[in-house]
């Protein structure tokens, strides 16, 4: 990983990336930060699209201990908004785990680096509400917390002014910039799906001109 500190545009259509002291001359960029992603827009004056910026929300994951799990395979209940609620998903070594659930950070929260991955054991309540909808049968004090990940949204629920549709995996090229392609939103199936944006990136940049 290496860090970006400063993107460029040259008059003959070239980009200059700025990294550790390092000025790399490119045809063209592929911004997929991730969580980051809107800062390296920023850098490249992406700042006046719908998407111009990423809020956070926080997916917190509950693992089943002291009770046998009934499941063999994933299971997925009725998505909820801003995510897709809270399955059962199994690891390789046999323990069942159940999440993410949505905890959406407050919206001045806009560095990945200040938030606190913990798990907040009082979130157990709504999750064994949320589970024994497909498992009546969870005991109490059988869910301990995990683990947890950020996803990154382009809308807030206290925010108005955010894009109306098209709300996650926003690809874009820019009018007026050459070889940039912005990704903003991609959150899980992010990597699922690399292959096929992957594909998406090439089929742009080639109507745009890829040598």
């Amino acid at each position: 990983m290496t860090r970006v500190d400063g993107i460029a545009f040259t008059s003959d259509d070239k980009i200059i990336v700025e990294s550790e002291g390092m000025q790399i001359e490119c045809d063209f960029v592929i911004n997929c930060a991730g969580l980051y992603a809107d800062k390296i827009a920023a850098m490249a004056n992406v700042t006046k699209t719908r998407s111009s910026r990423q809020y956070f929300a926080k997916g917190n994951y509950y693992k089943l201990e002291g009770q046998k799990s009934p499941f063999h395979h994933l299971i997925y209940p009725v998505p909820a908004k801003g995510g897709l609620g809270v399955h059962a998903t199994i690891d390789f070594m046999g323990s069942t785990r159940f999440g993410p659930d949505v905890e959406w950070l407050p919206v001045d929260v806009t560095n990945p680096n200040d938030i606190d991955l913990r798990v907040d054991p009082k979130r157990s309540e709504s999750f064994y509400s949320e589970v024994r909808k497909y498992w009546p049968d969870l005991h109490d004090g059988a869910l301990q917390p995990d683990y947890a990940g950020i996803r990154p949204k382009l809308r807030h629920p206290s925010v108005q002014d955010g894009p109306s549709t098209n709300t996650d995996f926003h690809i874009q090229m820019l009018p007026g910039i050459k070889g940039f392609v912005n990704l903003m939103g991609i959150e899980s199936p992010g990597l699922t799906a690399s292959m096929a944006i992957g594909e998406k990136i090439v089929e742009m940049l080639t109507e745009d001109g890829l040598p």
